[in-house]
């Protein structure tokens, strides 16, 4: 299925039903005064969030979305029957903005939480609510009140507590199969993936966490270059960085140069996302000769200057993934405990 993002769709609410200016008509009572009754209420549009979507592509073809209309009122005071409300299942991790104002309505990010995107129009009154001692047969009915119609525009942004971030063939898709189920395809040229996997990493029984394999960035992708825009919003959902790195690139660059420029991408997209716990993940350590690696390890971390987490590993070797996974679930805990989405992620300390 292809991953779909973004998407503009119109909600109209229902109208509400006209009220009745009706008389009772009985044997014998000549003035039996009057009964009409109220129109129902229109029905209202919700969004609801759902875990059994992860694309917005339903809505690519089907953008228009209409709840009930209430129906009139009638004699002996019946009220109409109330439109029925609309729910539209929408993925977690759905932004909702008016198109018209360009405001932020709404943010879908637990499993059935709703969102009222469109009010229902309310019915309006049968001839029975301007009775009074001086008219006591009042011909006046209201109408029911319109529906409220939104033109919205979704953005979905993935909910992951691990993201990965790396250049285009720094092995971020061989890292989730080998991590998770999940299947990304995975090719020896560049742009291989071309939207975000989420993958379930089972490190224990009850221990898991999501991991999302972000599209490879290119250098200049906060300006807009590439696809870089629309997938660098989905870094800002997750709770902790993997920055993968190629230890042995193909394009004559430096891996030290690759980690750079993509900082200077995450500055210039978010200055916050810079502040997010990254840790540096050194992939493809089976292509250099036994003898050189932890030399390229060292002068690498040398010419980062970096203090933080590190981890030399081979994705599609599976070698050194079980420390990573162990020490990400530990840092995931440790947040959680806390009470946090953000901060300090470091791996557990012996």
């Amino acid at each position: 299925m292809k991953f779909v993002d973004e998407a503009s769709i119109r909600v109209e609410a229902g109208n509400g039903g006209s009220g009745s200016a009706s008389f009772r008509r009985e044997k014998y009572i000549p003035f039996g005064g009057p009964d009409g009754g109220d129109g129902g209420r229109g029905g209202s549009v919700y969004l609801r969030a759902s875990r059994s979507l992860n694309t917005l592509v339903d809505f690519r073809h089907l953008r228009l979305f209409r709840a009930e209309h209430g129906q009139s009122g009638s004699g002996r005071q019946k009220t109409g029957k109330s439109g029925e409300d609309l729910y539209i299942d929408v993925p977690l991790g759905t932004l909702v903005y008016n198109v018209e104002t360009d405001e932020l309505i709404g943010d879908l990010t637990e499993e059935g939480q709703t969102l009222l995107v469109a009010q229902g129009g309310k019915g309006g009154l049968g001839n029975i609510h301007f009775k009074s001692s001086t008219n006591r047969a009042p011909k006046k009915c209201t109408p029911g009140t319109p529906g409220e119609q939104r033109e919205l525009q979704l953005e979905l942004k993935v909910l992951a507590d691990v993201g990965l971030l790396g250049f285009p063939n720094a092995g971020k898709s061989t890292l989730i199969r080998a991590l998770s189920s999940a299947r990304p395809r995975v090719a020896d040229y560049p742009f291989t993936t071309l939207h975000p996997n989420l993958g379930v990493v089972q490190v224990e029984l009850n221990r898991s966490f999501v991991i999302a394999d972000i599209p490879g960035l290119i250098e200049g992708a906060s300006e807009g270059v590439g696809l870089g825009v629309q997938f660098l919003k989905h870094l800002q959902r997750t709770r902790l960085l993997f920055h993968l790195v190629d230890l042995a690139p193909m394009d004559g660059s430096t891996p030290a140069e690759q980690v750079r420029k993509l900082e200077h991408e995450l500055a210039n997209y978010d200055p916050g996302l810079l502040e997010k716990p990254r840790w540096l993940v050194m992939n493809k350590l089976d292509l250099l000769p036994e003898a050189e690696r932890d030399a390229a390890v060292e002068s690498l971390l040398t010419e980062l200057d970096w203090t933080g987490p590190h981890y030399v590993i081979s994705a599609l070797a599976k070698q050194g993934l079980k420390p990573l996974m162990f020490d990400a679930m530990a840092a995931l805990e440790a947040l959680h405990e806390k009470g946090e989405t953000d901060g300090e992620a470091s791996p557990p300390t012996a």
